[in-house]
């Protein structure tokens, strides 16, 4: 009697025992199981890019003054880009395609006569508003009408899209088409087949960037010459396949 409760307890305590172990035994499969799946993917990257002439510009314009003290400083900076921005909504800029993107005052300081403590000598005033022109062909004048009332300096220019959509879409197409391909090359070249895909993944999207110009604008020439020319938007995509 003894000896049957003895190996009934040895039974009982060796249960538990084999149970871990399959259940051990089934976490390793299923790892094993999910890393062979992963040995078995390809992932790929893709870049296009798409390009068409712009319909838009995109200016900083600003203004700088200086006086005595902050106050007239202000005063006279205010007046003349008041002038500059009546001058930029008589040539057709909207109100919705302007905004104030700095304005500041400080003080200017004389270091010749002492370096250690230079000393003020008055105040410059600064205020620069982005503009977005959508005709292109009167950009140039606009730009020369506003720095004949009162604008002095120029921040940057751009060129852009209204409706940047369809090219972003083209770009996207163009990426994918380029990582589809190259899935393609690597598989063939490696001997194996290439299975489904499995996932899709955006990536960025590069817009034009703005074109430094002169800094400061003493006086305005006849017309300001401008050239588009074509504007370029680039995307990037990745994609995982399965491999047979």
């Amino acid at each position: 009697m003894r000896q049957f409760e003895g190996q009934n307890s040895m039974r009982h305590f060796l249960l538990p025992i084999a149970a871990s172990a399959l259940l051990a035994a089934g976490c390793t499969a299923q790892e094993a199981s999910a890393a062979d799946a992963t040995a078995r993917t390809i992932t790929v990257n893709g870049q296009g890019s798409a390009t068409a002439a712009p319909d838009m510009a995109v200016i900083t314009i600003g203004v700088e003054s200086e006086a005595k003290n902050a106050a007239e400083a202000l005063r006279l900076n205010s007046a003349r880009m008041t002038a500059t921005l009546d001058k930029l909504k008589e040539l057709g800029v909207e109100a919705r395609d302007l905004q104030t993107s700095g304005l500041s005052v400080n003080p200017r300081y004389d270091y010749e006569r002492n370096r250690s403590k230079p000393e003020i000598i008055g105040f410059v005033a600064s205020n620069s508003v982005t503009a977005r022109l959508r005709d292109l062909e009167k950009a140039g004048e606009v730009i020369d009408e506003a720095v004949q009332s009162g604008a002095n300096s120029l921040g940057g220019i751009s060129f852009g899209f209204a409706d940047p959509k369809p090219l972003m879409d083209d770009a996207r197409r163009d990426a994918v088409t380029d990582a589809m391909a190259k899935a393609e090359l690597l598989t063939e070249a490696a001997g194996v087949k290439l299975g489904k895909l499995m996932t899709i993944q955006d990536g960025y999207i590069s817009a034009p960037q703005p074109k430094r110009m002169m800094a400061r604008l003493e006086f305005a020439a006849d017309a300001v010459p401008l050239e588009a020319g074509e504007s370029e938007v680039a995307a990037t995509v990745t994609l995982v396949y399965e491999i047979e």
